[in-house]
């Protein structure tokens, strides 16, 4: 296996004097159908189709770098056919992307079905490809150099190999006092997992960045606002994303933050989540406590819905 891109070293060493965020995480192709009403088994389905870059890890790291975050780097594994391509997506838009190129498997792909109507909902049908065979001879803790922050994304944890890494990178945060946040990713993949098992594999992370259904689905709770804070008990700072109703910030067992969502009219809500976490991290960053900091995830996933696909907009 081989490496494209330049998320070496930074230049300052150890994280207390980093200014970075580092992202590990999946790098995926996206195929999106907007689609009006229900799909028409057996037959044709009218639908506008774009083929964008995408994965939740690089939107992540993408939408931080858009937020002003210094610095902002990725750990994806792709396959040889699209290896170039991501990487001038990711540096076009500001973000320093090590790939890791696997000459076995190609690049992860996701069709992205988006109702056109005015939810904008979509449906994933995932191949992961690559990007779940991340593994710990992936990893170096030089990576950390420089950064203040890591992410993981939560794809991380669906697959053995990926899990190890995961494992390896929290490891090496704890030696040097890197804060960790995670998003669990995939409510989906989640059941498959499991609630316990999950919430063993991510002790020690500083930040959990779930969705509505996740924060339900680890707790068994209905009210995702009761289901932050009950995770709180276990993750110091808990930052629940529930789309148009904004978000809830919990630690320590309590509701500390009710954020209002912020106006939008939806076009595809792919990568909304992404688009809160990267804005979220790069607002930590740059000093801000976690209710504002929720409140710039609330603004730009409200500018992600009215975009197609995950990514934001390139600089101009």
């Amino acid at each position: 296996m081989t490496a494209a891109g330049g998320a070496g070293p930074g230049a300052e060493p150890g994280s207390a004097a980093g200014r970075g965020l580092l992202v590990v995480g999946d790098v995926i192709t996206d195929v999106v159908a907007r689609h009006r009403g229900p799909l028409a088994a057996g037959t044709d389905t009218p639908a506008s189709i774009r083929t964008v870059a995408g994965g939740a890890g690089a939107n992540v790291a993408c939408w931080a770098a858009h937020q002003g975050a210094r610095d902002v780097r990725l750990l994806g594994r792709v396959g040889a056919e699209a290896a170039g391509w991501h990487e001038r997506e990711l540096v076009a838009q500001g973000v320093r992307p090590r790939l890791v190129v696997d000459p076995l498997v190609p690049t992860g792909t996701v069709v992205c079905m988006v109702d056109g109507g005015a939810s904008a909902e979509r449906t994933f049908l995932t191949d992961s490809g690559a990007s779940l065979r991340l593994e710990p001879a992936d990893w170096s803790d030089a990576l950390l150099d420089g950064v203040a922050r890591l992410h993981l994304s939560g794809y991380l944890l669906f697959s053995e190999p990926s899990r190890a890494l995961v494992k390896v990178a929290l490891k090496a945060a704890r030696v040097r006092d890197v804060p960790v946040s995670l998003d669990p990713a995939s409510a989906g993949f989640l059941a498959e997992l499991g609630a316990e098992r999950f919430l063993a594999l991510v002790e020690g992370v500083d930040v959990l960045l779930p969705s509505r259904d996740e924060a339900c689905l680890l707790t068994g709770l209905t009210d995702a606002a009761e289901a932050a804070a009950e995770l709180s008990l276990r993750v110091p700072l808990v930052v629940a994303k529930q789309g148009h109703e904004g978000a809830v910030v919990a630690r320590a067992g309590k509701v500390r933050a009710r954020v209002p969502a912020a106006p939008a009219t939806a076009r595809d809500t792919t990568g909304a989540g992404d688009a809160f976490t990267g804005a979220f991290l790069a607002a930590l960053l740059a000093g801000a406590g976690p209710e504002d900091a929720a409140a710039e995830g609330c603004r730009a996933g409200a500018r992600a819905v009215e975009r197609v696909g995950g990514r934001p907009p390139p600089p101009s």
